[in-house]
């Protein structure tokens, strides 16, 4: 059960709070660490949001399985702790996955099965904008990038994902709906342990003038958005979470990373 920092052979453990693990359901302090098959979600119980997310992929064992959008909230915890069913009632917000359905989705079939059903669990979404979430040629893009890789090669992967919890996400029905993604791809190279990072942006890149203010109680306004290929220590800094060793093993060439964020296309933009 839960994220294994050991998967790929050598240590890539999940990026840690203030430098902190985080605590058990039993020991709450506002951080909790939730297991399930395959993946760990670390939930901000303050802003109901992963802080971080951690899940294990076998590309030679992977699974397909049918989606049955059963969404549920996690049991082991409070409903109040949890961005639940409420957040997503009667507007254009999906149900984004944090951990991407199909990634901890492989070994024997009941495995497999109960690794698809954990992924539909409240701690594991967050509120997207509708096109950010389906769109073939940005995140969703990007994600099956990394599985299909996995999956052609046979390879081992550990994959983190979350929201940025910043302090001006829009509030809306309790929660502070957050405008960027994060994502890091870590896999076990010739030379030790290799990463890339990506950060997705869903707050209005346009013209805000032209936005019309949204009525009191409405969502705001999401998208479009723009993906990044970013340095991985700059995520660090923007998410305040301590990831020395994915920072360390990044394969974004220093010559790019010295002139900022590398906007994304296609997969083909990826740099490694």
């Amino acid at each position: 059960m839960g994220f294994d920092a050991q998967f790929l052979g050598v240590d890539a453990a999940m990026p840690r709070i203030g430098g902190r693990d985080a605590a058990s359901p039993a020991e709450h302090d506002g951080i909790v660490i939730l297991d399930y098959l395959h993946f760990s979600v670390v939930l901000d119980t303050v802003r109901r949001l992963a802080r971080v997310t951690g899940v294990n992929v076998d590309g030679a064992e992977l699974v397909e399985l049918g989606r049955d959008d059963d969404w549920r909230l996690d049991e082991r915890i409070p409903a109040d702790w949890q961005t639940g069913p409420e957040i997503y009632a009667r507007n254009d917000l999906d149900r984004g996955h944090l951990v991407r359905r199909r990634d901890p989705v492989w070994g024997s079939a009941e495995v497999a099965a109960r690794a698809n059903a954990d992924t539909f669990r409240y701690p594991n979404a967050a509120p997207q904008a509708s096109g950010f979430n389906q769109s073939k040629q940005l995140w969703l893009g990007l994600e099956d990038h990394v599985l299909e890789h996995a999956r052609a090669h046979r390879q081992r992967l550990s994959v983190y994902t979350a929201p940025v919890l910043g302090d001006g996400d829009p509030p809306y029905r309790g929660i502070r709906v957050p405008l960027r993604f994060w994502k890091i791809a870590a896999w076990s190279g010739e030379g030790g342990l290799a990463a890339v990072g990506f950060v997705v942006d869903q707050s209005p890149l346009v013209d805000t003038s032209e936005l019309a203010a949204p009525a009191p109680g409405a969502p705001p306004p999401l998208g479009p958005f723009r993906t990044f290929q970013v340095p991985i220590a700059e995520i660090a800094s923007l998410t305040g979470l301590a990831m020395p060793d994915l920072a360390a093993a990044d394969r974004m060439p220093p010559t790019v990373a010295a002139r900022g964020w590398h906007r994304l296309e296609a997969s083909d933009d990826i740099l490694l």
